[in-house]
């Protein structure tokens, strides 16, 4: 795993929460939805009810955009990233990462949904103020 992908990976792996920004005919919606980080796919497993605003939203447009952030009011230790991905449906099989993180939820049968990554930013002032890290997957383009 290259440096900086090791280092969004550790990020996103202490921490559960994202911020998701979807959009339709230039009317966004954006949604706070529990994680599981794949770091083999570089992906997020989330889950989310199809009646929602924002899955209405993904099943007419898969780009979608969200950040992760640490939140805290000491400048020198924020933390956070932004992507870029694709969001898509999966069967529960295809995402088993997520009941393992969040086992109370398998009783509630949930749609389970893959964000697949194409570009990501983390800010990491802990490495010296305003410091960012970029990750693009080779076809981003195409996941954008």
């Amino acid at each position: 795993m290259p440096k900086t992908l090791d280092k969004i990976a550790r990020f996103l792996s202490k921490h559960h929460i994202l911020s998701l920004a979807t959009s339709v005919a230039d009317v966004p919606q954006s949604a706070t939805l529990f994680y599981a980080y794949d770091a083999e796919k570089v992906a997020f497993v989330v889950a989310s009810d199809t009646k929602t605003e924002h899955i209405q939203n993904v099943l007419l447009n898969e780009t979608v955009s969200g950040t992760v952030a640490l939140e805290t009011d000491a400048v020198g230790k924020i933390e956070g990233i932004q992507f870029r991905a694709k969001m898509q449906m999966i069967t529960h099989q295809e995402g088993e990462l997520y009941f393992k993180r969040f086992p109370f939820t398998k009783v509630m049968n949930p749609q389970l949904w893959s964000i697949t990554l194409a570009t990501i930013k983390l800010t990491d002032n802990r490495l010296g103020f305003g410091t960012k890290l970029n990750w693009q997957r080779e076809n981003a383009k195409e996941l954008e």
